[in-house]
């Protein structure tokens, strides 16, 4: 009767160990399952390796982004030193002041300069070239006539059609008034303003207020 006992508990010992054993089996084999989804055949983790891919491309998109975003800043900015210079030299005229205008006109041969175009197409490329060279071409006039007021302004009349060409290549940042004057030469003058109110550059202290806004640019 005692072996008869001491036989069922060893039975039961060893059931109990058996199901341990099978039980810790099949979790190393769920666990080998599940890394091996994780790579390929050729035992590298590929879900990792794409993770890192994804990583790198998205990198190269942002600094891809980043690099033609900083390009277009650059010109932007060198376009609205031009600008800049022009609506200097405006300015100067509007005062009937010569020499001032002469100083803004050499800014903005500098500005000209430093203007690159290479980021338009070829056909745009050669229009750019054609409009700089003639606006530089009336900015360096009016730096040597700095003595002959009315000469400075005929130049800047062609000049500030250079610039509405010029800007509607290029654009700009600013907001702008095209603005005519049918009181200087045959044809009138047209300039470019910052502002509505109309204060003649051509005419200067003699007639400041006369001319018409044509348009927004």
């Amino acid at each position: 009767m005692k072996l008869l006992k001491l036989s069922i508990a060893m039975f039961a010992l060893l059931a109990i160990s058996f199901t341990t054993i099978s039980c810790e089996n099949n979790k190393k084999q769920e666990s080998t399952s599940q890394k091996m989804e994780m790579k390929g055949d050729d035992g590298h983790d590929h879900d990792h390796e794409a993770m890192e891919t994804s990583s790198h491309d998205e990198q190269e998109m942002t600094s891809t982004t980043t690099e033609a975003s900083n390009e277009e800043v650059q010109q932007t900015s060198k376009s609205d030193a031009i600008v800049a210079s022009y609506l200097q030299l405006k300015n100067a005229l509007v005062a009937d002041n010569s020499k001032n205008a002469a100083v803004a006109a050499e800014s903005m041969l500098k500005a000209f300069e430093g203007f690159d175009a290479s980021g338009y197409n070829a056909d745009q490329q050669k229009e750019l070239a054609e409009i700089l060279e003639n606006a530089n071409e009336q900015a360096e006039h009016i730096v040597k006539n700095v003595k002959n007021m009315h000469h400075q302004r005929e130049h800047l009349d062609v000049l500030s059609n250079d610039m509405i060409d010029f800007l509607a290549i290029v654009g700009s940042n600013k907001t702008l008034y095209q603005t005519h004057c049918p009181m200087f030469g045959k044809k009138g003058a047209t300039w470019l303003s910052e502002t509505k109110e109309i204060k003649n550059p051509f005419m200067g202290g003699k007639m400041l207020t006369c001319g018409s806004v044509q348009k927004e640019i």
